[in-house]
């Protein structure tokens, strides 16, 4: 591996580590949905501001998320929707490891 594909492949798994908190992946799906200030998060994921603000710094930081202050809130918004591609490539494994599982079952 060369040092170029070496920063690619760190570069991906710094978004895939950012991604692998399931508050935060329930944040970008309410986040594909529609914009969200902090406090409809919290309110959402059921925990206190700090750890929702966390949780937005840690996206933001990964370049999933981007923020906009409108009044004396900020919103934030999916700044890559094509991260669903990746739940959708996920619930696929999901559900091929599950038919294998099945499959295992049914033969015995």
């Amino acid at each position: 591996m060369d040092q170029a594909q070496k920063e690619l492949f760190e570069a991906r798994a710094r978004i895939i580590k950012a991604m692998a908190h399931p508050t935060r992946l329930f944040i970008v799906d309410e986040l594909s949905r529609q914009a969200r200030c902090v406090n409809e998060l919290t309110g959402l994921v059921g925990s206190d501001t700090s750890t929702v603000s966390k949780h937005l710094s840690i996206l933001k930081n990964a370049g999933l998320v981007k923020d906009e202050k409108k009044g004396t809130q900020v919103f934030y918004s999916l700044k890559t929707p094509c991260i669903l591609n990746f739940f959708g490539c996920v619930e696929t494994v999901l559900k091929t490891a599950a038919d294998e599982s099945r499959a295992l079952v049914n033969r015995g």
